[in-house]
């Protein structure tokens, strides 16, 4: 897995996109199983090397489906999951990062996957009541089985992954990271340098705001988590809106849609990034990758990073609950 993250990001040799699959199971309102298998395929026939799931993603359903996209290809690709949510009798998110847990988890996703091993298995957030080294511990023995490659963990502060490291190599981190949300950029990048982490951003393209085409919450289906999340409130949404127009003025200029503009300033800004992007049709996915071949003069980066300095998007990134499952120190 080390050698995988440390190739060059040059020609054919590595695409810096990933696939994530949560989006496919109903996190945006139904979506069509038949349409996210051939994504997926696709994704693979075009050279994306990383797909992404998670246990918690439909509760298994999105595990399996990937297990379907995958048959028979299998091994074209590095596949990564999660552990760590636990879903309380009331519907709301717990968190569980003890060993014996974490085991179970492990067990049902490589039944669910089809698989033998887990390429790529993080932490989803990390647990307040079990010490990081526990957690990690539990991880690393299921590295040393076999049934795991290589350890990660999501939204992580600086101090407990420095925690982690040193218990077990940590070989990738996940984090939310766009032209509006750039938290990551005040100590956490710099650290994963420093250690060699690997850094995945989720949600690229702030989920789906950043394409331009999202404008109000009637877009938004029933049960969209979006309807949660304080950025797309009746209050905050408008002006995020005008500030991704004020970008895809930006996008206008230099020939290319917002969405290719926001990934290409990801890419722009740190080469050695992998984006999860979330696509769940063909269209999405076609699009995203076209990103790959854009290249923006520094001076269009700076325009940008400028413009969605911090304090330029309004709200905050979850609803309260979700906040508090972020690490910050």
């Amino acid at each position: 897995m080390d050698d995988f993250f440390k190739r060059p990001l040059a020609g054919a040799d590595r695409t810096a996109m990933a696939l994530g699959c949560y989006s496919m199971s109903n996190a945006y309102g139904r979506r069509s199983d038949d349409e996210s298998l051939q994504v997926i395929r696709r994704a693979v026939d075009r050279g994306v090397e990383i797909i992404d799931t998670a246990d918690y993603y439909g509760l298994g359903h999105n595990e399996r489906l990937v297990a379907s996209a995958l048959a028979g290809r299998r091994d074209k690709v590095v596949l990564s999951s999660k552990f760590g949510y636990v879903v309380q009798p009331d519907g709301s998110l717990g968190l569980n990062g003890r060993p014996d847990y974490l085991r179970i988890c492990c067990e049902g996703s490589l039944a669910r996957l089809g698989t033998d091993r887990i390429d790529l298995y993080f932490q989803h957030r990390v647990d307040p009541d079990v010490p990081i080294e526990e957690t990690v511990g539990g991880m690393a023995e299921l590295a040393a089985e076999g049934k795991i490659r290589a350890l990660g963990l999501c939204e992580v502060s600086p101090a407990t992954l420095r925690r982690a490291h040193a218990v077990h190599p940590i070989a990738a981190i996940q984090i939310e990271y766009s032209l509006w949300t750039r938290d990551a950029e005040a100590e956490l990048l710099g650290l994963c340098a420093e250690l060699g982490v690997a850094v995945m951003a989720f949600s690229p393209l702030a989920r789906g705001m950043l394409t331009g085409a999202l404008r109000s919450r009637d877009q938004l289906q029933p049960g969209d988590v979006r309807l949660k999340y304080p950025r797309f409130s009746e209050e905050n949404l408008p002006r995020n809106v005008a500030l991704v127009d004020r970008m895809a003025d930006v996008a206008r200029e230099q020939g290319c849609s917002p969405a290719e503009l926001a990934l290409a300033w990801l890419f722009a800004r740190n080469p050695a990034m992998f984006a999860i992007c979330g696509c769940d049709t063909l269209a999405f996915l076609d699009a995203n990758l076209g990103a790959l071949d854009l290249r923006l003069h520094p001076a269009v980066v700076d325009r940008l990073s400028a413009m969605f300095a911090p304090g330029a998007v309004a709200g905050d990134r979850y609803h309260a609950a979700m906040m508090k499952m972020l690490q910050s120190s």
